[in-house]
């Protein structure tokens, strides 16, 4: 330790190797756990302990922040998933139900067929295999003499009384009607009688 002329300034040279000789010095021992800290040296490390906290909250709020975020991101990417399996099953429905009405005029010829006789051999079991084809992806036929009528699915060519039915009535079936997944592709063509 060295005390300049004026006083009150010391410093502790604590380099390794004595610049006038260029030899090793001996370090002084590291306090043990037994040493007393000084009042400086306990002003520092609550000091210390108040920036250690307060990096510690801050990272807490940065750590939540990004939860938040993530969380957010992560909800986003759920709905963004099951938004397009939504749409992936309307535009395959979609694509399926184009094709099976393009399907209907051959369905109309094979009933056609059946009511006049001429459905034998091996053009029956090509029609029955169509059939049973186009009922298993779903394509469903209705339309039938004495089915309530209904407007929304039903295409009524002709009126008529009748004493016979309570209600409107579809008493002729001049075409099937045909849905898949919950929609008509072609009305029933019907004759409809409402009670006198």
């Amino acid at each position: 330790m060295t005390e300049p002329d004026g006083g009150g300034f010391s410093f502790q040279d604590k380099r390794r190797i004595d610049p006038e000789t260029g030899e090793v010095r001996e370090q002084p021992a590291a306090p043990g756990p037994d040493a007393a800290p000084q009042a400086g040296d306990a002003f520092e490390q609550i000091v210390e302990g108040l920036e250690v906290d307060a990096g510690l909250s801050e990272v807490d709020v940065k750590v939540g922040e990004l939860t938040a975020d993530l969380q957010r991101v992560h909800a986003e990417y759920a709905n963004y998933r099951r938004r397009v399996e939504r749409d992936r099953e309307v535009v395959r429905d979609d694509a399926v139900g184009r094709t099976l009405a393009e399907l209907l005029p051959v369905l109309d010829d094979i009933g056609r067929a059946r009511e006049h006789g001429d459905l034998d051999g091996a053009f029956k079991a090509v029609a029955e295999s169509l059939e049973a084809t186009v009922a298993r992806v779903g394509l469903e036929k209705y339309g039938a003499p004495g089915d309530p009528f209904d407007p929304t699915v039903h295409e009524a060519i002709s009126h008529a009384h009748s004493d016979e039915v309570d209600g409107p009535t579809c008493v002729a079936v001049f075409q099937p009607g045909y849905k898949y997944a919950g929609k008509v592709l072609r009305a029933a063509m019907v004759a409809v009688a409402e009670p006198s």
